[in-house]
């Protein structure tokens, strides 16, 4: 262990709890990055590493949503208790497309889908959309307001869309947000029912990429992975505010102009490296 792979980690915690709950894919980012600075751990290992960090990202929503999400707070009514109930079942509901086709995709789409092209096509084509749909409502009145208000055949919906984030650079965030706009959920609504939907999705992944790996680490790896969570943690409640207070007075067309900039560069980066190579 030297400080310049703990930097190197420290990055890509910051990169993930940066990236993760903003509508830009936490995945490009990541692949790029490790790219760039390259981690000095196996294949395997950096493959495991980049998912289960994300458990540090989730903890930032269960910390920040804790009374939320909580259908036993004791300063809830029984209907609030209810309705949370509720929420939690729609969310395990939008929850089921991506986790079966999850578990049957991983290790093809580990294979095939992990690379700079497809991060760079997909992240270009989802800013056209985001910046497509944005144009389109621009005097949209969303029916609906906030995420108690969606239905459980809009959270099936919605769960749709997230299959979608199975395939690199798609953003896990931006598919569950813009298919929510399109069925008519608000920018708030859509946002935070994409921050509940990635607690069962990243704990389920993490616990997976962690079986696959077969728990088999050595110290310098179990304190990589942990220094990875924490940083993504604090770095995901920064990120979480400021999405929530962006989104309040602008729309998502920046992400979108970002992810196709992001794109042209990423399909630049690989193209002179495999030239130079």
């Amino acid at each position: 262990m030297n400080i310049i792979e703990l930097l190197k980690v420290l990055v890509l915690g910051i990169v993930e709890g940066f990236t993760e709950w903003l509508p830009i894919s936490s995945t490009g980012h990541m692949i790029l990055v490790d790219e760039i600075i390259h981690l000095n751990v196996s294949a395997e290992f950096m493959s495991m590493f980049r998912v289960v960090i994300q458990l540090g990202a989730i903890l930032a929503v269960v910390v920040l949503y804790f009374k939320k999400l909580n259908p036993f707070d004791p300063g809830k009514t029984d209907g609030q208790k209810r309705a949370t109930i509720r929420l939690w079942i729609k969310i395990v509901v939008a929850c089921i497309p991506a986790a079966v086709l999850g578990l049957l995709l991983d290790d093809w789409m580990d294979a095939h889908l992990y690379n700079g092209y497809v991060v760079s096509a997909t992240l270009i084509v989802y800013g056209i959309l985001f910046i497509m749909l944005e144009n389109r409502n621009q005097y949209t009145e969303f029916p609906v307001q906030r995420v108690t208000q969606i239905s459980f055949q809009t959270a099936f919906y919605i769960g749709m869309f997230q299959v979608l984030s199975l395939v690199p650079g798609t953003s896990r965030s931006g598919a569950t947000i813009l298919g929510a706009m399109i069925l008519g959920c608000s920018r708030a609504a859509a946002a935070e029912f994409s921050f509940f939907l990635g607690i069962p999705v990243m704990f389920g992944a993490s616990l997976l990429k962690l079986v696959k790996f077969g728990f088999d680490f050595s110290g310098v790896e179990i304190f990589y992975l942990i220094l990875g969570m924490v940083v993504a943690f604090v770095v995901s409640v920064y990120s979480i505010r400021f999405l929530m207070g962006y989104i309040k007075k602008n729309d998502f067309k920046f992400f979108g102009y970002y992810r196709i900039v992001l794109g042209v560069i990423v399909v630049a980066y690989f193209t002179v490296t495999a030239l130079l190579a």
